[in-house]
């Protein structure tokens, strides 16, 4: 049996830093040291959602590119790869970590789309991202307007 040893430095919530080592064996399980047992699917997904945010931090930082430009190329490259069939081993093997960024935005509406131009045709290029986007756009809608019902909102100056 092969194990991983992978060190962590973790803040409890005393505040204090801790040393944990983590033991990864091949049933996809961490035994941390102290006893606690977590899932490598999580880490993964913390993991690889953590380095999409990073790369994209970066570009946010190192370029002049506007916030919205970003996103809407986020969008554009998750349905990109969608389109070359790449998206869906890259969510099996990242979980969430995947499937939550903007990336997986444009997945869903890539599949959508598919989905949609096989049952009604040239018609479901305009109607299928709409169907497959629909519930994530509208959380989003809904629970932005109650942030700013709660909070008082401010443009920048």
């Amino acid at each position: 049996m092969q194990i991983l040893y992978l060190y962590m430095l973790v803040y409890r919530y005393d505040s204090q830093p801790a040393l944990f080592i983590v033991t990864i064996n091949q049933q996809k399980v961490c035994r941390l040291k102290e006893g606690m047992v977590i899932y490598m699917d999580y880490v993964k997904a913390f993991l690889i959602g953590g380095l999409i945010c990073a790369l994209v931090q970066i570009l946010m930082e190192k370029t002049k590119m506007m916030p919205g430009r970003i996103m809407v190329m986020l969008v554009v490259c998750g349905a990109i790869i969608s389109v070359f069939g790449w998206y869906e081993p890259f969510v099996e093997f990242a979980g969430a970590g995947a499937s939550v960024p903007l990336l997986g935005f444009g997945n869903i509406l890539m599949k959508g789309v598919k989905e949609a131009v096989d049952e009604q045709g040239f018609l479901g290029l305009f109607t299928g991202g709409f169907k497959a986007g629909a519930v994530g756009t509208s959380a989003a809608l809904i629970f932005g307007y109650l942030a700013s019902l709660i909070f008082n909102p401010k443009m920048k100056k």
